[in-house]
């Protein structure tokens, strides 16, 4: 993911900051436990497309 582009993407739901999963191509929210998927190259930022993260899932993000 552009480092740029993450420096300026939020989490639509507490506009907190986002870490990208790469094994997954998900944007994660950590506060939320939400994964956005990233499809082809473009963050799908909608919460209905969101999906939940267990605790150990979050583990696994940086």
């Amino acid at each position: 993911m552009d480092p740029k582009l993450m420096e300026i993407l939020a989490c639509p739901v507490c506009k907190g900051k986002l870490s990208y999963h790469e094994q997954k191509t998900e944007l994660v929210c950590r506060f939320d436990r939400l994964a956005f998927p990233v499809k082809e190259g473009i963050p799908v930022m909608l919460p209905s497309e969101a999906r939940q993260m267990t605790s150990e899932e979050l583990e696994d993000v940086k």
